[in-house]
């Protein structure tokens, strides 16, 4: 891989992962409109752990008072709103962890095609039309109870299918249920953490068992620059959601929906 390939597909990643048009798909889209070789998972893994590494950095101090609170409910010290919080979000994990174990072989081949991008890109972009045009929540994400949490965990585990964006389909899932547009942004955001760690923890540790340092220095750079440019991505996008809402991605999304059936058809 050249710098250029290395530079658009970190920003690509980055710039994706948490706004709700589907960081796979363009992931995917990328080398078959480019003519560039397939980057190839141990690359996806890494850049998927830059933004891992993003949201963690984001997020520090919600995920530092959540992970006392919930050691606290473990133990039997007390059960506040943010043990509640890293409850859902680890609960939250279960339905997609079950789905990728159980389709992960047709995930990553069969489902990789553009027209099946191309539909799910169009379908779940207006769902998310859908949920954004009714939603009146005033609920923030600690609110959030164990019905929500099975919605929005189905959501995401629907998100396994390539372009459908799993922080769309669990901000559609959030809005849903009554949630805030920024409440399910940041839910989306940190439901994110458990499912990049099960998804690239072990498949980056095989690679790196085998790999030599050529090989490791394009993954360090392409996480590099996904996880910069997802911290300023989350950074404004929680500042501007609640003032544009979802329509500026539906949008995208119907656009991009509608150019792939046209190239690929």
């Amino acid at each position: 891989m050249d710098f250029i390939q290395i530079l658009v597909l970190g920003l690509v990643q980055g710039l994706t992962e948490f706004l709700p048009i589907s960081s796979s798909a363009h992931l995917i889209l990328v080398p078959e409109l480019t003519g560039w070789p397939d980057q190839g998972l141990a690359f996806d893994v890494s850049v998927h752990l830059g933004t891992l590494s993003a949201v963690i950095l984001y997020f520090r101090r919600e995920l530092i008072s959540m992970s006392r609170s919930w050691t606290a409910s473990v133990t039997g010290k007390g059960f506040d709103q943010e043990a509640r919080l890293a409850w859902a979000v680890l609960l939250g994990t279960i339905p997609v962890g079950i789905a990728g174990l159980a389709f992960k072989d047709v995930v990553e081949t069969t489902l990789r095609s553009p027209f099946v991008i191309a539909s799910a890109t169009l379908v779940f972009g207006l769902l998310l039309w859908w949920a954004d045009a009714r939603c009146r929540g005033e609920r923030n994400e600690h609110s959030i109870g164990w019905k929500d949490v099975l919605i929005i965990g189905i959501g995401q585990a629907l998100a396994l299918i390539p372009g459908t964006s799993r922080s769309g389909a669990t901000m559609t899932a959030g809005l849903m249920v009554g949630l805030s547009r920024k409440a399910s942004a940041r839910f989306s955001f940190l439901l994110s953490i458990p499912v990049i760690v099960l998804a690239g923890g072990l498949e980056i540790i095989e690679y790196l068992e085998t790999a030599n340092i050529a090989d490791i220095q394009p993954l360090l750079l392409g996480a590099l620059i996904s996880g910069v440019s997802a911290f300023i991505c989350i950074h404004y996008f929680l500042k501007v959601l609640e003032n544009i809402g979802m329509l500026p991605f539906v949008i995208y999304r119907l656009a991009l929906a509608g150019f792939l059936y046209l190239v690929f058809a």
